[in-house]
């Protein structure tokens, strides 16, 4: 099997390279004084259609029905009440999805369709914009067009008002992925003409061109690496920690080549961070900070790196409104927007108590720790420890199933999370006695 078929094995990457000539084809348009502001508006529309329609089947009404519903509840609420509503919605209609994902997989014992799991991802990020963008009209960053659809209007008016909204839930380059884009981004970026040098944009798109090549040379390796060694039932002792973490690598270069492949395809649509940023307005984050990602010693800060632009969505929407125990809130959301299959609930709630335990064993180990070779020492078996401790919560949220969590909870690996959970009930004590 040739290079080029491996990396186009998954549909998503296939689709999305699909449509880079269009966002290329749109960048370029956006340079022409003749290719007016709806037009590029109805461009956008037309090619998130397009591409749910050949990525999704029949499967893409599950995404047009809820983007319709919410821009009609968008133009009818007022600002204090749309978030309320649409949040309400969106996740009601997302759980009732996954839900049939759930009866599929667990009790038909049906493998699910590759396009139902396209149109699932899809809708995820759908709730992302949705929430985003009513969270910034409830903040009074977006002036809505609240009472739109009350008002005796003409239907071509409505329409013309509701644009900017549909082609913001459906556009192309972020429908099957991407970093969260603002809608204040997404409208400047239409209303304006792109910024970007064509020399600039040629060499920023190859630099990720390489990085992703690279990425599916490593994942090959990684493939072979893991299909020649045993499985989580098949294992022995310490060398269960073994398949765990290669596994997790495994894991972690597809989720970084997807990333790298999504922001270049915002990157050539004029998305990307190379377009800038306008005065108060939220700057683009791409998803991969792959440097930090391997190297951090801190739990917390990987989680804050990790799929950037979800993990500052998941703050602004939960952590921040959360009265008691926030970072709790935020990890069982995340589990309930994951879907709720059992691995992806026992992965998140111990992420969540990991998040915890980091910030009191580092908050302890800079008080006592002062030479610099302890503090090496203390760097290096903290950076391990993390990765370790990563590699068990992902492989617990990626195997999903009870049977394969109850292999991964009963392998050598459970020692790792076991003793920053004791760490945790340790100097959580000592903190309450020394305050």
């Amino acid at each position: 099997m040739s290079w080029l078929q491996l990396f186009f094995l998954h549909p998503v990457s296939f689709y999305q390279g699909a449509a880079f000539p269009f966002a290329l084809l749109f960048n370029y348009l956006c340079n022409m004084d003749s290719f007016p502001t709806h037009a590029r508006y109805l461009f956008l529309l037309a090619g998130g259609g397009t591409l749910a329609w050949a990525a999704m089947g029949s499967f893409a009404l599950l995404v047009f029905i809820p983007a319709l519903c919410s821009v009609i509840l968008i133009c009818s609420l007022g600002p204090q009440e749309v978030h309320r509503w649409t949040f309400f919605f969106q996740m009601s209609w997302q759980t009732l999805c996954h839900l049939g994902l759930h009866y599929t997989e667990y009790y038909l014992q049906e493998p699910p369709s590759m396009r139902l799991c396209i149109t699932l991802s899809s809708l995820m990020l759908l709730t992302q914009r949705v929430t985003s963008l009513s969270l910034d009209i409830c903040e009074g960053k977006v002036d809505a067009a609240s009472g739109g659809i009350k008002n005796r209007s003409s239907l071509f008016e409505h329409l013309c008002k509701a644009l900017p909204y549909f082609s913001y839930l459906l556009f192309f380059p972020a429908l099957l992925g991407g970093s969260l884009c603002s809608f204040q981004r997404f409208q400047a970026r239409v209303q304006g003409s792109s910024s970007l040098c064509p020399r600039h944009s040629f060499w920023a798109l190859t630099w990720r061109g390489l990085q992703i090549l690279g990425l599916e040379c490593l994942k090959v390796v990684m493939r072979g690496v893991v299909s020649a060694g045993s499985g989580l039932a098949d294992c022995q002792q310490l060398q269960c920690i073994y398949v765990m973490w290669s596994t997790a690598g495994l894991f972690k270069l597809t989720y970084y080549s997807h990333w790298l492949l999504d922001d270049s395809l915002l990157c050539a649509a004029g998305f990307g961070s190379e377009f800038g940023q306008s005065p108060g307005e939220d700057g683009y984050i791409p998803d991969a900070d792959i440097w930090t990602l391997e190297t951090t010693h801190r739990i917390s800060l990987f989680t804050r790196k990790w799929n950037q632009s979800t993990a500052r969505w998941l703050r602004r929407l939960i952590f921040q409104h959360g009265r008691a125990w926030p970072l709790l809130q935020t990890f069982a959301f995340s589990a309930w927007w994951h879907g709720l299959h059992p691995g992806q609930v026992f992965g998140f709630l111990c992420w969540a108590v990991m998040v915890e335990a980091d910030y009191l064993i580092h908050t302890f180990a800079n008080l006592f720790i002062r030479s610099w070779l302890m503090q090496l020492v203390y760097r290096i078996v903290t950076w391990a420890h993390t990765q370790l401790i990563i590699a068990y919560v992902m492989l617990a949220v990626e195997v999903r199933s009870l049977s394969s969590l109850w292999l991964l909870c009963n392998s050598y690996n459970s020692v790792f999370p076991m003793v920053y959970c004791i760490l945790l009930f340790l100097l959580a004590k000592r903190k309450y006695k020394f305050n």
